[in-house]
């Protein structure tokens, strides 16, 4: 390409002068009129800015037009979150599908998973430790010790099994708080025995608390010693339900933290609306 340029160059140099040497002539022999251009001047002209505007460079392009278009980066992927399994279990946060919504739970190390969550007080290797529990509970009896044909079925709503606990007889519950499990409303309210109740005296020698089956007993406290803490979640029309044990009073108190920092990781998310 270049050398065709210069051989246009060179032709044009060439006629300029031809035609030059041409008009040159005409002057000698013709009279020139004043105000008049010359033919072979206005054409020596024009072959001269041809001439220019060849060896002129082109304008270099815009540094936008020259740059590519870059694409942004993917997002990072989230690895999905895995189901709790059950046994002993590697410390991280577990998927539950056990209700409407899954919820999401993040348990330490040294815990297993059996009907919910559980790890033993070293110190008291022959007892129950604590254990974090999202059992359906269905029916909640009116008297805690006199239970047997007794078990009353609930509305699936939240207020209604709070309702029922917090009247339970034989029992005591703290006033219900309002308190937020991630994206939905719940309340919250501790749970004990109240007084000395002799449990041998009860049905079955059992002191029932709430039962996921109308003819026995689901759960029940081993020891008048037991503590717990309810937390119950507004799930769209269903009742989501959740408490952490404390099972005696002598155990560790560092393992009663941990299991209540269990229980607080338990978080519900919105599900994500797409477009």
């Amino acid at each position: 390409m270049r050398v065709l340029l210069r051989h246009f160059i060179a032709m044009t140099l060439v006629l300029s002068v031809w035609l030059l040497g041409l008009w040159t002539s005409n002057r000698r022999s013709r009279p020139t009129h004043a105000g008049s251009a010359h033919p072979i001047g206005i054409a020596i002209a024009m072959l001269a800015c041809v001439s220019l505007s060849a060896c002129t460079p082109a304008e270099a392009p815009s540094s936008a037009a020259t740059t590519e278009a870059r694409t942004a980066p993917p997002a990072p992927t989230v690895p999905p979150v895995p189901p709790l399994p059950e046994g002993d279990i590697d410390p991280g946060t577990y998927l539950v599908t056990s209700f409407q919504e899954n919820f999401e739970i993040t348990v330490p190390d040294g815990w297993r998973s059996d009907d919910g969550l559980f790890k033993d007080d070293p110190d008291h290797p022959d007892d129950y430790g604590v254990f974090v529990g999202w059992w359906p509970a269905l029916y909640v009896p009116r008297d805690a010790c006199a239970w047997e044909g007794a078990l009353v079925k609930l509305d699936p709503s939240a207020n209604a099994f709070v309702d029922a606990m917090t009247a339970q007889t034989s029992t005591a519950s703290t006033p219900p708080v309002e308190v937020m499990v991630g994206d939905y409303s719940g309340v919250e309210f501790d749970h004990s025995v109240e007084g000395d109740v002799d449990f041998k005296a009860c049905d079955r020698d059992k002191f029932c608390i709430h039962s996921s089956i109308s003819n026995e007993c689901g759960r029940w406290y081993s020891s008048t010693a037991e503590r717990e803490t309810y937390r119950v979640v507004h799930l769209n029309g269903e009742r989501a339900m959740f408490w952490v044990v404390q099972f005696h009073e002598s155990i560790n108190p560092e393992l009663t933290r941990e299991a209540r920092t269990v229980f607080d990781s338990i978080v519900f998310k919105l599900p994500q609306m797409t477009s």
